[in-house]
């Protein structure tokens, strides 16, 4: 399936360090953007039943192994080696590959669903990876791809709050750059806060994003309430829909790459 060398294992399966560059399941002041992430890869799962994956960007690999379920094959390629290493022993059902996503190390045309999940952001040459990303994709594959949505993420500011992303996109500006790579968009849909998290967003100022993020960056012990509310989230506190896109959190975009004629 590629042709670089396969991540080497590490000695233990031990959970990746939180840096904010990625979301790590497991670690109780997390578990809000760990629901917020998973809810789409169970969302989109069935679309990959059966079929050849490649996650590009996997991150510690979660999101790659629920997809491994039901998935005919998972190639992941992480340009991390901390995060290809635990991937290659936690979750042993992802074929796991370091490389570079502008460049992935997977021939022309052999891939039926190319996944990439909170990635796009964190990229500088976001128009090259679109365009990997068609070229590894089989005649009429499917491309997968979310991200925060630069209205709510990061409002009013011309470069990113999270220092660890190099642009952020909009619904069109997502559109646009999907459909200048070659693909046909099938579907944009965006990640609200259900009625729990509505009633938490009220409960804790107005936003329960910005009261955790905020005891985040002050470095003190979480409130019991807090806490306790951040812990009960589940994905099903989440849902997808294309209604009110510029007031989603994040983006999910579905779009087709073309037949062969």
């Amino acid at each position: 399936m590629n042709d670089a060398t396969p991540a080497a294992p590490t000695r233990n399966g031990d959970p990746l360090p939180l840096t904010g560059e990625r979301t790590v399941p497991g670690i109780a002041e997390e578990n809000y953007w760990f629901r917020r992430h998973e809810v789409v890869y169970r969302h989109i799962a069935p679309r990959c039943a059966g079929r050849t994956v490649l996650e590009a960007g996997p991150g510690e690999g979660y999101g790659a192994d629920l997809i491994a379920e039901s998935a005919r094959l998972v190639v992941g390629v992480d340009y991390d080696v901390s995060a290809a290493d635990h991937i290659a022993v936690r979750y042993p059902a992802v074929d796991i590959t370091r490389g570079n996503l502008v460049d992935l190390p997977v021939a022309d045309g052999v891939i039926d669903v190319v996944v990439t999940l909170q990635v796009i952001e964190h990229l500088w040459d976001q128009d090259r990876f679109v365009r990997e990303c068609r070229r590894v994709l089989a005649p009429g594959g499917v491309l997968i791809m979310s991200t925060p949505n630069r209205i709510t993420f990061s409002p009013g500011r011309d470069t990113p709050l999270n220092p660890f992303h190099t642009r952020e996109l909009d619904p069109a500006e997502l559109t646009d750059l999907i459909v200048a790579g070659g693909f046909e968009v099938e579907q944009l849909t965006g990640v609200h806060h259900g009625p729990t998290l509505q009633e938490l967003d009220r409960r804790h100022g107005g936003s329960f994003v910005d009261a955790q993020i905020d005891r985040a960056l002050a470095g003190e012990p979480w409130p019991d309430e807090l806490a306790r509310d951040v812990a009960g989230i589940g994905t099903e506190d989440f849902h997808l829909t294309d209604d009110h896109l510029d007031a989603s959190l994040d983006l999910l975009i579905v779009a087709r790459s073309p037949l062969a004629p």
